[in-house]
C-alpha cells in the first residue's frame, strides 16, 4: 500500500472538482464519501441534493472563521493511498478504516481529538483513496504535521500487515522526489510516458556518467537539448545549476527549471563534485591506457566487463564506504550502457538504467576514487559512441550484460543483507530488465556458436566434455544437457587452438560467484571464458580449424597472439 502526500494548495472547491469529476481519461468510477470528520458530511457523488460547495464550505468553515491575515494561503492538504495491483479489492468500510487511521497517523486528526481538522476521503476507484483536508483546526489552531510523509508510510506498514495486503519495502529518506500529481498529469496530457521531472533525471544521470569535470558535465546537458542555467560566485566559481526541458513550459509560456538537487539528492552540484574528486590518476598501466586511447564499442565493452567482475570482488569482500562507491559507479555504467546501446537492446537497458538509480544511494557514504575503474569504464563507453548491435560490438554487448547482471545481482545482495529494502527491490527489478535485454543482444552471437559446436567433430567435442567434467563435475552434466553445451564446446575448441588450457580456464571461470545460479551456466561460461581467453566476442572473427585443435597441433598463429607469434596462455 503506497501513500502519496501531493502538494499543497489554496483551492478547496478545485480539489473537489478533480475528486468528483471524470478524471483526465475518465478513470473516475462511481466517485463517492467513503468516511469524514462528521457521519453527516454531503456526499455529492450519491446524494443528488448535495453540492460540491456544500462539501466545500463545511471543510473550509475553520479556514474561513479566522481573521483575513491570520488565514493560511496553502491550506488544502491532500494524500491518496493506493493498494497494489495483485492485493484484492477492499470495501468501502475497509478504505473508511484505513482512512481514519491514515489521518490519525499523520496527525490531521488524531483519535479522540474534537477540535482536530476537518477531512474527507473520496473513492473514484476500486484501488484507492483521497483524502482531503483543511489546516486549520476546530479550536483555530494548527495542526502538527512534522514529518508526516514518513509517519503514513509506516501507518501503510502496518495495514499491509492487519489487512494481509503485499508488503511494500520501507523506504529510508533517500528516494528521488516522485513526480506530484500535477506533473503526472500535465505528462498524460502531453503524452509523455515519463514526467519532465523523470526525464531531465534520466538525462543528467547520463550526463554525468563518467565525466571529470563540471565543465564537461555542463556540455554533455547542452548536448543532450537541456536548457541550462548556471548560478556562478563572485568569485567565478559555479554554485549550482538549473535544467529545463525545451517544450516543458508553464502558464507564461517560459521553460519550468529544476535544480539538481530536486531531481536526485545524488545530483546536487556539491555531490557530483564528489565523483570527479575521485578521479585521480591512476597507477595501473590497464586503466591508464584505457583513459589514454580511444576505443570502439567492442573494446570499450570489454574493458567494462573486466571493471564489473572486479567491482563484484569489493561488493563482496569490501569495506562499505567502497562498496557503496562501487554501487554507485555501477548506475553510472548502466546509464552509459543504455546511451550507447543499439535499439534492440535499448528500451531494457534504459528500463535498467532508471530503476536501478534507486539502488545507488543509501545512508551509507560513499568513498570515492575506490570506483574509479567503473566511472573510467562508463567513460568509455559514451566516448566509443553507440554500438551498431552485430558483429564484435554486438556480441561484446552480449558479454557486458551478462557480466552486469551478476554485478546488479550482487549489489542486490549486498543491500538485502543491509536490509536497505527498496535499494534491494530496485536492484532486483533492473535484474530482470537486464536479463531481457541479455536475451535479445546474446541470440545472433550464441546461434553462431551453436552452429560451429555442432559441426566440431565427436572427437573434438568429447574432449570438451572430458575438461568440463575434469574441471566442474558438480555442473557437468547440467551444462552437458543444456543448448548452449554446442557454443560452450566451440569456445572451449577456439581456447585450445589458441594454446589455452581448457581445463584451467573452465576451473577459474567456475570459481566465480553466481554460476550455480544462472539461469544457463553454459551461457555464462561463453562470456567468462571468451573474455578470459582474449578470444573474439564474435565467433565469426575467429573460424575454428579442426586441425588446429588436435593434439600435437595447438600452437597457431592468430590476431590475438603476442608479437612473437607464441599463443598466449590463460592469465
Amino acid at each position: 500500500m503506497i501513500p502519496s502526500m501531493h502538494d499543497r494548495g489554496s483551492e478547496t472547491i478545485g480539489l473537489i472538482h478533480y475528486l468528483y469529476g471524470p478524471g483526465t481519461k475518465e478513470e473516475h468510477i462511481d466517485p463517492h464519501l467513503v468516511a469524514a470528520f462528521d457521519p453527516l458530511t454531503p456526499d455529492p457523488g450519491r446524494d443528488p441534493k448535495a453540492t460540491y460547495e456544500q462539501l466545500q464550505r463545511l471543510l473550509d468553515q475553520p479556514v474561513n472563521a479566522l481573521p483575513a491575515g491570520k488565514r493560511p494561503e496553502k491550506h488544502v492538504w491532500h494524500l491518496s493511498v493506493r493498494a497494489a495491483p495483485e492485493d484484492p479489492i477492499l470495501s468501502d468500510e475497509d478504505w473508511a478504516a484505513i482512512a481514519r487511521r491514515m489521518v490519525a497517523a499523520t496527525g490531521i486528526a488524531p483519535d479522540g481529538d474534537e477540535a482536530a481538522c476537518r477531512w474527507a476521503a473520496v473513492r473514484h476507484a476500486d484501488d484507492h483513496i483521497h483524502i482531503i483536508a483543511t489546516l486549520v483546526r476546530d479550536d483555530g489552531r494548527r495542526p502538527r504535521l512534522h514529518n508526516e510523509a514518513r509517519r503514513a508510510q509506516a501507518e501503510c506498514r502496518r495495514i499491509e500487515a492487519d489487512y494481509d495486503l503485499r508488503r511494500v519495502p520501507a523506504g529510508d529518506g533517500t528516494a528521488a522526489k516522485r513526480p506530484t500529481s500535477a506533473e503526472r498529469h500535465k505528462a498524460e496530457h502531453e503524452g509523455r510516458d515519463r514526467t519532465a521531472r523523470e526525464e531531465l533525471r534520466e538525462t543528467v544521470r547520463r550526463a554525468v556518467a563518467g565525466a571529470t569535470s563540471e565543465e564537461e558535465f555542463l556540455d554533455r546537458l547542452k548536448g543532450a537539448g537541456l536548457l541550462v542555467r548556471t548560478k556562478v560566485l563572485p568569485s567565478g566559481d559555479l554554485q549550482g545549476y538549473k535544467v529545463a526541458l525545451p517544450d516543458d513550459r508553464n502558464g507564461d509560456n517560459e521553460p519550468v527549471y529544476y535544480a539538481g538537487s530536486t531531481l536526485a539528492p545524488d545530483l546536487s552540484l556539491p555531490r557530483i563534485r564528489k565523483r570527479f574528486s575521485g578521479d585521480t590518476p591512476s597507477q595501473d598501466p590497464d586503466t591508464t591506457a584505457s583513459a589514454q586511447a580511444p576505443s570502439g564499442p567492442a573494446t570499450a565493452r570489454r574493458r567494462t566487463t573486466t571493471a564489473a567482475w572486479q567491482a563484484m570482488l569489493v561488493i563482496d569482500h569490501g569495506e562499505d564506504a567502497e562498496v557503496a562507491a562501487h554501487i554507485a559507479a555501477a548506475g553510472e555504467v548502466l546509464d552509459a550502457l543504455a546511451k550507447t546501446s543499439a535499439a534492440h537492446t535499448r528500451a531494457e537497458l534504459r528500463e535498467a538504467a532508471f530503476v536501478f538509480e534507486r539502488a545507488t544511494r543509501s545512508h551509507v557514504q560513499a568513498e570515492r576514487g575506490h570506483d574509479r575503474a567503473l566511472r573510467q569504464a562508463a567513460r568509455d563507453l559514451v566516448h566509443s559512441g553507440p554500438a551498431l548491435g552485430r558483429g564484435e560490438d554486438g556480441a561484446t554487448t552480449a558479454m557486458v550484460i551478462d557480466m552486469v547482471f551478476f554485478l546488479v545481482t550482487a549489489a542486490a545482495h549486498w543491500h538485502a543483507k543491509k536490509n536497505h529494502a527498496q535499494q534491494a527491490a530496485a536492484a532486483r527489478q533492473a535484474a530482470k530488465h537486464l536479463r531481457a535485454a541479455y536475451q535479445a543482444a546474446a541470440s545472433i552471437p550464441l546461434a553462431v556458436l551453436y552452429q560451429r559446436g555442432r559441426h566440431l567433430s565427436q572427437p573434438l567435442r568429447q574432449r570438451q566434455a572430458a575438461y568440463l567434467r575434469h574441471a566442474v563435475p558438480e555442473l557437468a552434466e547440467q551444462a552437458l544437457a543444456e543448448p548452449g553445451w554446442f557454443a560452450l564446446a566451440a569456445t572451449l575448441a577456439d581456447a585450445e587452438a589458441v594454446g589455452h588450457d581448457p581445463a584451467g580456464l573452465l576451473s577459474e571461470a567456475a570459481e566465480r560467484r553466481e554460476l550455480a545460479t544462472a539461469d544457463s551456466i553454459t551461457d555464462v561460461l561463453v562470456w567468462r571464458l571468451r573474455r578470459m581467453a582474449d578470444l573474439p566476442a564474435d565467433a565469426t572473427a575467429m573460424p575454428v580449424r579442426a586441425s588446429a585443435a588436435e593434439p600435437g597441433n595447438r600452437r597457431v598463429t592468430h590476431p590475438l597472439a603476442g608479437r612473437d607469434d607464441q599463443p598466449r596462455r590463460a592469465r
